[in-house]
């Protein structure tokens, strides 16, 4: 892809602000990372479907759920319903369950993602890699925002890049955490079709989503000579 993607991650946004952070983001980003924890996968509890009602009552954009979650076929039948445009799953949480979940997810007519987390090895998705249509790559342990990045993962961006050219498959690769101004130029060599952008990239540099907006730009224009348009 030639044009990079930007997903907020709404766990990190201001609640308080939500419709008008929305509204202005509505203008300005690609799709919407929903962040979906049971206090089981990972302690901490976050966003719900449920949530996706609420952004659907001002948006058109696509929504992408990240399920940090142990019961994946139990959240996956609930996004279904809700007819979530992206679905992501942990393949820490897939043995025994990948094809049937991803052939349920693509009979619905919606997309389905896989999740690796910093030591996961991407030969882990081998078996089931030609069926998914996008894989995620944390850079951070999974659970809370605002943790070290992890370099080392960029090199499983670099070959997932390789691999989809060499093997034609049809998969979006997305890295997750800690997307910022420290961190933009080594993850654009990497080369990533989608960036989550949360606290530290974005919500967290301004009270104001505008300004927000502006500084993230700014910090990722200047550090890799690209252009947001």
């Amino acid at each position: 892809m030639s044009k990079v993607l930007f997903s907020p991650s709404l766990m990190t946004m201001d609640l308080d602000k939500f419709k008008e952070q929305i509204e202005f983001l509505n203008q300005h980003v690609d799709s919407y990372h929903i962040d979906i924890m049971d206090g089981h996968y990972v302690p901490n509890l976050t966003l719900s479907p449920w949530f996706i009602e609420e952004v659907r009552k001002i948006s058109h954009l696509p929504m992408s759920a990240h399920l940090m979650v142990t019961d994946q076929s139990f959240w996956v039948n609930q996004l279904i319903a809700q007819k979530c445009e992206w679905i992501c799953m942990h393949v820490e949480c897939l043995d025994g369950l990948a094809f049937r979940l991803i052939d349920q997810i693509h009979a619905a007519g919606l997309k389905a993602g896989v999740v690796l987390n910093p030591e996961t090895p991407i030969e882990t998705i081998f078996p089931y890699i030609d069926l998914v249509d996008k894989i995620t790559i944390m850079t951070v342990d999974p659970g809370f925002a605002g943790q070290r990045f992890i370099e080392s993962t960029l090199d499983k961006i670099v070959d997932l890049r390789k691999l989809r050219q060499e093997k034609g498959y049809h998969y979006l690769i997305e890295m997750d955490g800690s997307s910022n101004r420290k961190s933009f130029k080594r993850i654009d060599h990497a080369g990533p079709d989608i960036y989550i952008i949360g606290r530290s990239g974005l919500f967290g540099l301004d009270e104001d989503i505008e300004k927000s907006w502006a500084i993230m730009k700014r910090d990722y224009e200047e550090t890799t000579g690209k252009s947001i348009e």
